[in-house]
């Protein structure tokens, strides 16, 4: 291209390519508009000078036409600042050196399996339509703060990072997205910020990171979701960080962590979550999960967890389990009592073994429910033993007053012991044990009965015992 036959802003931007020099339009000198076709074959092949280092740098451009850079090879950095762009510039398969388009106006970006060997920045740019970054290489990292993105009509999603590679940080603080969001498949060294930031996909998928690798935290302070947040089979070793975060998705799931791998979930100080919360089979070493987060349904079969925090009461734990939907799971009790004991708080462990007892007694039949309510009232399924002995001491109360009051009479009068009501009903209580009471006397009318009742009580009592303490032996 001839230097004749470009603008006089072209001409300063072909001038300033060989040394790196920085033109910015708006100071008043020239006209504003720039043809893409002009910087396209700057950055191509533009102009060297020895021992000078070759840079767009543009600023404040109005720039006309489709950037057309697909395949190609820029090995230079590439600048383009407070820009406006008529065309969505298409530069898939390209590779650059650097890309900088911050706080520039566009219509789209598609930038599918693009190679940076720099960073990718993205900073306060304003999108009318989808950004296609799947399947991109960057070599730094990948700056989206406060960028705005809006593509819910264009029936595409707004973001695609899908099968992305991050060598940096994915930094996107104050992110604005209507629309969907795609990094499944993603793979980012550092961390990923999110902090502050508000997508809106509502109905559909807000955030979709099925199978995303992390290298260290997934930082998600103060976000506000509107839509579900998959993060089926992710993997995060640090920490993903939702505290005070706001997640809605009514009539649906709200945040998915499902067969995900993450070292520390902090789920608190933020409002009631709305929509479905789903974690299943998850491994997560700390939970840091507050019970006014929990929405009214949970999905935890086969959660896995080292820690719970913080340290709650078993009363206000125990609803997180009562509102699986999946109904009763054994495991989530056995998880719930598992971090009560790592901490040494073995008391509320036995209250949460003691209410999974209680909610496996409603998948029984009739008479299995029946003798439940009884194993819970006489021994608390064996997580109350001392009850046990109240019964048998108010019978044998019962007992001894009512024989001492009416004495039975003697099988055998000459050969029989004197008489002790006390040992007597001891006699009729503890099956087994024997003190010559119960086979000497032989109690008449009502005494009969009652001892009838002191005998069928003794049974059931030490047949529960031995049921509580079976279990808590093989527990153990």
């Amino acid at each position: 291209m001839e230097i004749n036959d470009l603008t006089p802003a072209e001409q300063r931007v072909w001038r300033a390519f060989a040394t790196g020099t920085v033109v910015d339009l708006r100071d008043g000198g020239t006209e504003l508009t720039v043809r893409a076709r002009v910087l396209r074959a700057l950055l191509l092949n533009g102009p060297r000078e020895p021992d000078e280092i070759a840079a767009v740098k543009l600023e404040g451009a109005h720039i006309t036409g489709v950037l057309d850079l697909r395949y190609g090879t820029v090995d230079c950095v590439v600048r383009f600042s407070d820009c406006r762009f008529d065309s969505v510039p298409s530069i898939s398969g390209a590779q650059l050196s650097y890309l900088n388009l911050s706080r520039s106006e566009l219509p789209g970006l598609s930038a599918a399996r693009i190679r940076v060997d720099g960073s990718l920045r993205l900073t306060d740019c304003r999108f009318g339509g989808p950004v296609h970054l799947g399947g991109a290489q960057i070599s730094g990292a990948l700056f989206l703060e406060r960028a705005r993105l809006s593509a819910a009509d264009s029936g595409h999603p707004a973001l695609r990072l899908n099968q992305i590679t991050v060598e940096d940080d994915l930094c996107a603080p104050g992110l604005r997205v209507e629309g969907e969001i795609r990094l499944d498949g993603a793979r980012v060294a550092g961390s990923i910020d999110l902090e502050d930031a508000e997508l809106s996909n509502p109905g559909a998928d807000v955030l979709d990171s099925e199978s995303l690798e992390v290298g260290a935290n997934v930082q998600a302070r103060r976000l506000r979701a509107e839509g579900r947040i998959d993060l089926r089979g992710v993997r995060i070793p640090g920490r993903l960080d939702l505290l005070r975060a706001t997640l809605s998705n009514p009539g649906n799931t709200a945040l998915r962590a499902s067969s995900a791998v993450i070292g520390e979930l902090w789920l608190r100080e933020g409002p009631r979550m709305t929509g479905r919360l789903n974690l299943r089979r998850a491994q997560i070493e700390q939970l840091d999960l507050e019970p006014e987060m929990l929405p009214d349904e949970v999905r935890l079969l086969d959660l896995t967890y080292t820690f719970l925090t913080p340290h709650e009461p078993v009363e206000r734990r125990l609803p997180m389990l009562e509102r699986d939907s999946s109904g009763y799971d054994p495991h989530g009790y056995e998880q719930l009592t598992a971090a009560y004991r790592h901490i040494g708080d073995d008391h509320a462990a036995r209250r949460v073994q003691l209410a999974k007892q209680r909610r496996h007694r409603t998948t029984l039949s009739w008479y299995g429910r029946l003798w439940g309510h009884v194993q819970d009232a006489t021994v608390g399924y064996g997580f109350r033993p001392l009850r046990a002995f109240g019964w048998l001491l108010s019978l044998l109360a019962v007992g001894s007053i009512a024989f001492a009051l009416n004495p039975p009479p003697a099988l055998k009068p000459d050969e029989a012991p004197d008489f002790n009501p006390v040992f007597f009903a001891l006699d009729l209580l503890i099956p087994v044990i024997t003190f010559g009471q119960e086979t000497a006397y032989a109690p008449e009318g009502w005494a009969q009965w009652l001892a009838y009742v002191l005998v069928l009580a003794g049974w059931v009592l030490a047949t529960t015992v031995l049921a509580g303490v079976t279990r808590t032996v093989s527990r153990q």
